[in-house]
């Protein structure tokens, strides 16, 4: 399978169902979240074409309540196990807290180690229209960005919690305006996280670049959800996750049936072991 590379992404705006694996132009977009080599090296192999090493990571693996106090060191930690499986996939580092918002020097330093320590293909930011300018920079310095706008986690305080945004008049043409200028900045494609169906929908149809739903409806460029959501390993449910198998269970099975074995001396077997 060829590589899916930036010119390719922004090649499948709005276009009609592809085969799987088959990153030409048209067709919608998948993406997945990974955070270490063995799910990443699945993932890439099931042909999905974005990964996304996200700052989920501290809430999905680290057991943080939220996504705030994810470190700079500890994206490129996970971004580099998760390039160095991927072969075929366009791999996105997640900019954390206070990683672009403090100054234009600290953003572009900390991009860029993205693709110089983590191997990483392009960066995502959150953030409306106040991050235009560091994603006209970036994109100034061949850095690749995907940006993000509805539901921003790292702007939960603000927010208020996890609430869907751009419900109401106001919102809502903000949000269009933020695709606009995000777009006009650079980005290649932009995430809408929990936003109303029919907002994505006329932002998809408004901007140039492909769109990536998470709890955004059906007619976006493409969607996006995090591997332990998908999978079945993280606990509770939100409306726009669609589990496609129960890991949890599978994982649960698995060790109370070598438990039983060890107690039982079942495990080892001889032949599960070695001659003198």
């Amino acid at each position: 399978m060829d590589k899916v590379t930036v010119p390719l992404i922004r090649e499948k705006k709005v276009g009609t169902p592809t085969a799987v694996g088959t990153p030409t132009a048209g067709g919608k977009i998948s993406a997945v979240t990974a955070y270490d080599y063995p799910f990443a090296k699945i993932i890439d192999e099931a042909g999905i074409d974005i990964i996304l090493v996200g700052d989920s990571v501290g809430v999905v693996v680290a057991g943080e309540e939220n996504t705030l106090s994810v470190t700079m060191d500890q994206m490129i930690y996970h971004t580099r196990m998760v390039s160095r499986a991927v072969k075929r996939g366009l791999v996105v580092g997640d900019m954390p807290f206070l990683s672009y918002q403090t100054s234009m020097e600290e953003t572009i330093r900390n991009a860029g180690r993205f693709l110089k320590e983590g191997g990483a293909a392009a960066v995502k930011l959150e953030g409306g229209a106040s991050v235009a300018d560091r994603i006209e920079a970036l994109t100034n310095y061949d850095i690749p960005v995907v940006a993000h706008i509805g539901l921003t986690p790292q702007s939960i305080h603000r927010m208020g919690g996890y609430k869907i945004q751009g419900r109401n008049e106001r919102q809502a043409r903000r949000l269009l305006a933020d695709a606009k200028t995000l777009e006009s900045a650079g980005a290649f494609a932009i995430v809408l996280e929990c936003i109303p169906m029919g907002l994505a929908k006329e932002i998809t149809h408004t901007i140039h670049i492909p769109t990536i739903g998470i709890g955004a409806g059906p007619d976006c460029d493409g969607q996006i959800l995090v591997l332990h959501d998908l999978l079945g390993l993280s606990p509770g449910t939100r409306k726009f996750v669609r589990r496609y198998a129960d890991f949890t269970t599978l994982a649960q099975e698995a060790l109370l049936r070598f438990k039983s074995d060890v107690e039982s001396g079942k495990f080892p077997a001889p032949e599960e072991g070695f001659k003198e």
